[in-house]
């Protein structure tokens, strides 16, 4: 009875077309935050979910973070314990304006977001530094999000949060990006329309962090026991620390109060993130933590509150100002949950690509199809636009985040080129400010085993190619082992089983604002009216 019982469930699941069943329940091989002893370890996300925000609706907690020009863009995460978390969709299917972000934007596209939930619907407000403030709305967290709309227009508005007040009234607090406004370490609060979606007069500046908290930005809107509260971060995103301010009235004066920071722990500029609590009155905020080439991680922290102010980690000598911790109790969320994690690995098996995967542009309708019958997905070559340099400049790039520190990360592919072009080409890469790459070229003699450095490609520097072997066919496997301190070393295996190191070890490179990447490309230098096809038929992350 039990295996009829699942061979229905199995057939309902597939008959409502949900694809990614099995892949948000895969567990990963090379970071679990749950140690399964009712304890956890930071960071609960290895991998660069910056400038998180989230909230709790019932039993459900929900998590968003900025993906600046990768698209789909807005990630949105949900956990049911803050240390468990899969992703569950995006919120940005494209990103407008939508002939701007056809090209690579590097760094550029949705900085830090906010999530909130209200009468009904989700909000996420987003800001494009060079746009303005963004508002996107669901009824659902996984339907269909509305189409971005401006709420307010004007470069270097940026890391916008709402808050609804007793009265319902609403209003904005946001930050400056002095590369767009020739202003920084300033927030402020904007009065917005009762329904959140329209700016009704200009800012107003409610903290000048210039003195005591430079680069003060990302603020977080609460209000709790008659206080209005601005949890910021400030100092530096790789150095800085959590602030927080308060005020009994919307636009100040606000006190402050440093309410985390490094300490004596291992956990650099801790801070830019969210406060939640749970169904069972504990109180955590989610934060980041700048790693450099693996990006900005996400971790936990305990926290609670004394006279009023939050004190966030642990404060071991009673000063009011915690530190980050490394392993905790998990959440009292009032059950246990199984350990998941973000998806990873993906065998093409489904109508849809796997939630971890986003392009470096808005992609056009030729660039890739799945093949869920075959269990491929069919990267097409798409030329390289005519002002590239590098693959720095190639938008048609499909790549996920580091998941670890440490990892392997295996692909199979079958090359077929179009017999009449030469210089297609198709491989795996670690994407950064230098890049590395391992791929299959055509020439007219035949298929070619690459690699290629670019160091400092975003500065338009050109590769450095060495060629491996001329190969016996179009299959392969490809592969890049990543060690402590993000160094890559590339390999190969024509059979499958024996793998041969390509070229020497590379040491991988944040990228604008995040963390390296890696993924897929396929790539031509000519134009055609038929290019050749890469069939990639799995990629798997591994110890």
């Amino acid at each position: 009875m039990k295996y009829l019982l699942h061979s229905m469930l199995a057939i309902s699941l597939l008959a409502n077309g949900a694809t990614h069943a099995q892949k948000l329940t895969q567990v990963s091989k090379v970071w679990v935050s749950d140690q399964g002893n009712g304890t956890y370890k930071n960071p609960v996300l290895n991998a660069d979910y910056s400038d998180p925000d989230a909230i709790r609706i019932g039993d459900d907690f929900y998590m968003v973070a900025s993906s600046f020009d990768a698209i789909p863009g807005l990630p949105i995460l949900h956990s049911k314990d803050l240390v468990n978390w899969k992703i569950i969709g995006h919120a940005l299917k494209r990103q407008p304006p939508f002939e701007h972000f056809e090209k690579t934007q590097h760094g550029n596209g949705v900085w830090a977001p906010s999530i909130r939930y209200r009468n009904g619907e989700f909000y996420i407000y987003y800001p494009d530094p060079d746009f303005g403030i963004y508002l996107t709305k669901a009824k659902r967290i996984t339907g269909e999000w509305s189409t971005p709309q401006l709420v307010a227009s004007g470069k270097g508005l940026i890391d916008p949060c709402p808050l609804w007040d007793d009265d319902g009234k609403a209003y904005l607090a946001y930050a400056y990006a002095g590369s767009r406004a020739g202003i920084k370490s300033l927030l402020a609060i904007m009065p917005l329309s009762a329904d959140g979606t329209t700016a009704t007069a200009r800012g107003r500046i409610v903290y000048d962090g210039h003195e005591l908290d430079p680069t003060i930005e990302g603020p977080k809107f609460y209000k709790r026991n008659g206080y209005y509260y601005l949890f910021a971060p400030a100092g530096g995103v790789s150095t800085g620390w959590q602030l927080v301010l308060r005020s009994k009235n919307v636009f100040g004066p606000y006190e402050r109060k440093v309410v985390m920071d490094q300490g004596n722990s291992t956990v650099n500029g801790p801070h830019q993130g969210a406060w939640v609590n749970t169904q069972t009155a504990e109180d955590w905020f989610l934060h980041f933590q700048d790693k450099d080439a693996y990006g900005r991680v996400v971790h936990l922290q305990p926290m609670k509150w004394v006279n009023d102010w939050p004190v966030i980690g642990t404060d071991k000598d009673g000063d009011g100002k915690g530190e980050p911790v490394m392993i905790y109790k998990k959440p009292d969320v009032g059950k246990t949950y199984p350990v998941t994690t973000p998806a990873e690995s993906d065998e093409f098996n489904t109508v849809d690509l796997g939630l971890q995967w986003q392009w470096q542009a808005n992609p056009q309708p030729a660039w890739y199809f799945t093949d869920a019958c075959k269990g491929v997905i069919k990267l097409y070559s798409a030329k390289v636009p005519d002002e590239a340099k590098n693959l720095w400049d190639v938008p048609n790039l499909l790549m996920q985040k580091f998941p670890a520190e440490e990892f392997v990360a295996t692909t199979k592919v079958y090359f077929k080129p179009n017999p009449k072009l030469e210089n297609e080409q198709t491989g795996l890469v670690v994407m950064g400010r230098s890049y590395a790459q391992l791929s299959i070229k055509s020439k007219k003699e035949g298929l070619y085993l690459v690699y290629s450095i670019c160091h400092n490609a975003d500065k338009g520097k050109t590769e450095d190619k060495k060629e491996i072997i001329k190969l016996k066919s179009g299959q392969l496997q490809l592969r890049v082992q990543v060690f402590k301190g993000a160094k890559c070393q590339f390999s190969y295996s024509e059979d499958g089983i024996k793998f041969v190191n390509a070229g020497e070890e590379f040491q991988a490179t944040a990228g604008q604002w995040i963390g390296a990447k890696l993924g897929l490309f396929s790539i031509r230098d000519t134009q055609t009216n038929d290019s050749g096809v890469a069939e990639y038929d799995w990629f798997k992350i591994d110890k």
